[in-house]
């Protein structure tokens, strides 16, 4: 892959890191689908770490299956574009960038809404926002992979015919 190809993908993930960032801060603050649209007069929040992971498991009969599926694990998809896109738009592209930065957002995120009172705080958000990071640096990691491998069998190719 030549030098200007490289700058227009590295330049497509910027936007598309951009594009996903705005697209978080609206979902998790400001979207009416979780209603998310007011302050709660009663505010809950969770400093035990596996407390609310439990609970949802427990009692996901019921709380019903998308309440279940969407706490659980819409935490872990909805940052797994950040770990994907994070090393695509930065010069850090390391593991432990990747889970700083996912840990750093969503803590972020959490502390908004526990000074705003909007959603709630909760320390088993901030680990599955940062195993949603992690996933996303991982398929990041193997697409890499796969793409220089495939880079490498083209040059191969380019210089039998050559040679």
């Amino acid at each position: 892959m030549n030098y200007k190809t490289k700058k227009k993908i590295r330049l497509f993930g910027k936007i598309l890191f951009v594009l996903y960032v705005f697209f978080l801060i609206y979902f998790l603050l400001f979207s009416d689908w979780y209603g998310r649209t007011g302050v709660m007069k009663e505010y809950h929040y969770n400093l035990v770490l596996f407390r609310e992971i439990r609970r949802f498991w427990q009692y996901r009969e019921q709380l019903g299956m998308f309440a279940m599926f969407t706490n659980l694990f819409g935490n872990v998809i909805i940052f797994i574009p950040f770990g994907f896109f994070m090393p695509m738009a930065s010069s850090r592209r390391s593991l432990f960038a990747t889970v700083f930065y996912s840990f750093g957002l969503s803590l972020c995120v959490e502390t908004f809404q526990l000074i705003t009172r909007v959603g709630s705080f909760d320390v088993d958000d901030l680990l599955l926002n940062t195993v949603g990071g992690l996933t996303g640096y991982l398929i990041f990691v193997i697409c890499a992979a796969i793409r220089r491998r495939h880079d490498s069998k083209k040059k191969n190719k380019n210089r039998r015919r050559q040679g």
